[in-house]
């Protein structure tokens, strides 16, 4: 059986920390290993991760075969892309020298990938920080508003309970006031009906015409007593 690269778990329950080994395919874990070349640590941000580059490609060489996770530092480190390089070596395709071209040109790249992966975190944590820094400052500003109200309405409903106590000692003058002015509105009421009444009486003594119509009948009396007098 082929001999694996793979983590060996140490440190405490909440943070892990882990040897890169070189280990039987059959042992456990965490068991006895054949070489260790290198660590890595998950807790720091970014991550830790060191390898011995010339251990890591001797054995991958020799046919150790990685796990995912040690593949996948091995590739961020450039041991896969040298083994690849190497490979291609072996059968004809590349000299040495092209060799150390091309795997100088991938490390530039992937130093400025790594700058730009490690810029865009600082970003993003900025922008989290502002946005969790604009979300506190929302919630303040609704607990006062909030208060605020609480504060007004308790001062109206202390304002309201204070009231009725002034208007129940101006009470008593208020009640007295509108009892004289009840108790003397009906004599003048009384006077002005007493002087009235006549006039709405003589209104049809005026209108009475069978006074013009006796007129004609004494006339007649007076012309009918003339030639008895001759």
């Amino acid at each position: 059986m082929p001999a694996k690269i793979r983590l060996a778990r140490h440190g405490k329950k909440s943070r892990p920390f882990y040897f890169i080994v070189v280990a039987d395919s059959r042992a456990p874990r965490d068991g006895k290993f054949i070489e260790r070349i290198g660590s890595y640590n998950p807790v720091t941000n970014p991550a830790t991760i060191e390898i011995d580059f010339d251990k890591a490609l001797t054995w991958l060489q020799k046919g150790a075969l990685p796990t995912d996770t040690v593949r996948s530092l091995l590739l961020q480190r450039g041991v896969l892309y040298k083994n690849h390089l190497l490979k291609g070596v072996r059968k004809g395709a590349l000299t040495e020298e092209q060799v150390e071209q091309k795997f100088q040109e991938w490390t530039a790249l992937n130093e400025q990938k790594l700058k730009s992966v490690a810029s865009k975190k600082d970003a993003d944590k900025r922008s989290d920080e502002k946005s969790r820094l604009a979300a506190e400052t929302k919630v303040k500003d609704v607990r006062a508003a909030a208060l605020a109200k609480k504060n007004a309405k308790e001062a109206a409903a202390a304002q309201a309970e204070e009231e009725p106590i002034h208007v129940t000692l101006a009470a008593p003058v208020a009640v007295a006031a509108a009892v004289e002015m009840v108790a003397e509105a009906p004599v003048v009421e009384e006077v002005a009906v007493v002087e009235e009444a006549p006039v709405v009486e003589e209104a049809p003594v005026v209108e009475d015409a069978p006074v013009v119509e006796e007129a004609p009948a004494v006339e007649e009396a007076a012309a009918e007593e003339t030639p008895v007098a001759e």
